[in-house]
């Protein structure tokens, strides 16, 4: 069986692996504070422009989004998401069991507005009984999104515009951000996320590393104590290296860019070879994610031999599914499922 089902589904990169097989016998000081994450700290505040940023290695996304968001609201605030957003779909209460409601905004192909945002915060403060309801405190969004599709600079620059404007953080997951970076049309860079946002995270898991993800806080308010959260939360890693370690590799050459660009390119064929096909998209993406839809037949033919995301039921005979390319997808898989396809 060939895997389409997700863009995490390999191991890691081999100079990845190279590296840590190397580690061998090497003593490092714990919890990050060794020279492997020092240097990757470095490297990521090179690259994102943001010489002044805190940096922080944590084991997985939803420990950086809870901790992230933990960091930033007092105990009545919320957090305000699309409604199709990891923290308010794919994280089991996480977010809540913080102790913090997700304020859900309609999406529009997985993407809220500035417009959306500011009615929100409006609508709440001019409420009489304002006190009464759950206060917006920041804003999370998704780069890419949940549905493969990215901010434009612009509709970055509109929110983060009325977020300062209303006192609101921004926030940003970056857990598909090397696709994010490398999808086709796109004109945000890392150091426009850097300048844009409150605080971030660039995604490992997803984009050749083993596990982890690097918080960037560039907005000093949020540096203090965040270490201590990390331990309240479950995100310091004891063998703090092991982060350090695989960010260092990703940032050292730009091989964190070089594998976005692969994930993207080889969907790029794919999205062409769905179309040659007959068939459509259901998202206008332009990241490693496509959601062809698919008459049900095609679908279980397409069971047979690849592996993918059941996504949407369309109506009595169609369906919508996912597909992810990733950092290591092989050419050759991408052939057979373009081939399978077109015989389906």
């Amino acid at each position: 069986m060939i895997r389409f089902d997700s863009d995490y589904i390999e191991s890691a990169h081999p100079r990845i692996l190279e590296r840590l097989q190397a580690t061998q016998g090497e003593q490092s000081p714990g919890y990050g504070t060794d020279p492997h994450c020092k240097r990757a700290a470095d490297l990521i505040r090179a690259v994102c422009e943001a010489p002044a940023a805190a940096v922080h290695f944590l084991v997985g996304g939803t420990q950086a989004n809870a901790t992230m968001i933990a960091a930033v609201l007092r105990p009545h605030q919320g957090v305000i998401a699309a409604d199709t957003g990891h923290i308010t779909t794919h994280e089991t209460g996480a977010i809540e069991a913080t102790g913090h409601k997700i304020l859900a905004l309609s999406n529009n192909e997985g993407k809220i507005t500035a417009r959306q945002i500011q009615e929100l915060v409006d609508d709440h403060w001019a409420a009489g009984n304002h006190e009464h309801t759950v206060q917006p405190g920041m804003v999370y969004i998704s780069f890419s999104t949940e549905v493969g599709t990215v901010y434009s600079l612009e509709e970055l620059t509109a929110i983060s515009q009325v977020c300062r404007e209303r006192g609101l953080p921004l926030m940003l997951d970056g857990a598909r951000m090397g696709y994010g970076l490398a999808a086709v049309g796109g004109d945000v860079t890392l150091s426009d996320i850097a300048r844009l946002c409150d605080l971030f995270y660039i995604g490992g898991t997803k984009v050749g590393g083993l596990f982890g993800e690097a918080v960037v806080i560039p907005n000093a308010k949020f540096q203090q104590d965040f270490r201590y959260l990390m331990k309240r939360q479950g995100g310091l890693l004891a063998k703090g290296f092991l982060l350090g370690l695989q960010f260092e590799c990703l940032f050292e050459d730009g091989l964190y860019f070089e594998l976005g660009r692969h994930g993207v390119a080889e969907a790029i064929r794919l999205r062409q070879g769905i179309f040659d096909a007959g068939f459509s998209l259901r998202y206008d993406t332009g990241t490693n994610q496509l959601f062809p839809l698919l008459p049900d037949a095609v679908c279980q033919k397409l069971a047979e031999s690849f592996v993918y995301c059941p996504w949407e039921k369309v109506d009595d005979t169609h369906s919508v599914i996912r597909l992810c390319t990733s950092w290591g997808t092989r050419p050759a898989d991408v052939d057979a499922l373009i081939e399978a396809l077109k015989k389906a």
